[in-house]
């Protein structure tokens, strides 16, 4: 009895002895299909005892192993490349469009200067026009106020653009003050021709 219970026990280790080398060999079998070992070059010391020859690899080297921290660095930088390059066109953007600004700005002001410039010899020919017609005024009434012979003297020698604005000038004042105005007689006192060319030259621009 106690000769078969040993051989009982001898049997089950044996048992469980091969289901362990098959369930060892089933998962050799299916790592080596997932390719995560090599059954064959793990194994291949003991396919030099029985003289057949493994499945040698070459060495691996540690940079050919995926490394995720590898390849999220690497997407990293290729994100801030990315970023620099669009940072990098916006810059070109902003300084293309600064130099729009800087040139409307440098037109506008050139704009202004030729405007205060043309402004300036507008107020410039104004204000000689007021001077100039202020004298005339005042050359006039020295002229109404003096004895007519002595005034056409002095008319005489002025030319005839001189002669026709104080006459027009005359004429002015005598109408706003309601007075009898010397550009008639003054017409008379002066050489027939003279006063005629003045005439006509007073006639064409009124």
């Amino acid at each position: 009895m106690a000769g078969s219970g040993k051989q009982h026990i001898l049997g089950r280790v044996i048992m469980l002895l091969l289901l362990i080398v098959i369930l060892v060999a089933g998962g050799l079998v299916w790592f080596d299909y997932l390719n995560l070992i090599d059954v064959r070059t793990l194994l291949s010391p003991l396919y030099g005892l029985i003289n057949r020859e493994g499945r040698n690899q070459p060495p691996i080297g540690e940079d050919e192993y995926l490394n995720l921290d590898a390849e999220r660095l690497a997407l990293r930088l290729e994100a801030l490349e990315l970023e620099e390059l669009e940072l990098s066109q916006r810059q070109q953007d902003l300084d293309t469009r600064r130099n729009e600004l800087e040139q409307d700005a440098q037109a506008l002001m050139e704009e202004r200067k030729a405007f205060d410039e043309e402004q300036n010899s507008f107020n410039a020919a104004q204000e000689e026009a007021e001077t100039k017609d202020r004298n005339v005024e005042q050359n006039a009434r020295y002229l109404t106020g003096m004895q007519p012979e002595r005034a056409v003297a002095i008319l005489v020698a002025m030319d005839d653009q001189g002669i026709i604005d104080i006459l027009r000038k005359t004429e002015e004042i005598a109408q706003a003050e309601g007075s009898s105005s010397m550009v008639a007689y003054w017409l008379s006192l002066l050489p027939p021709d003279r006063a005629a060319e003045l005439q006509r030259k007073m006639a064409a621009r009124p």
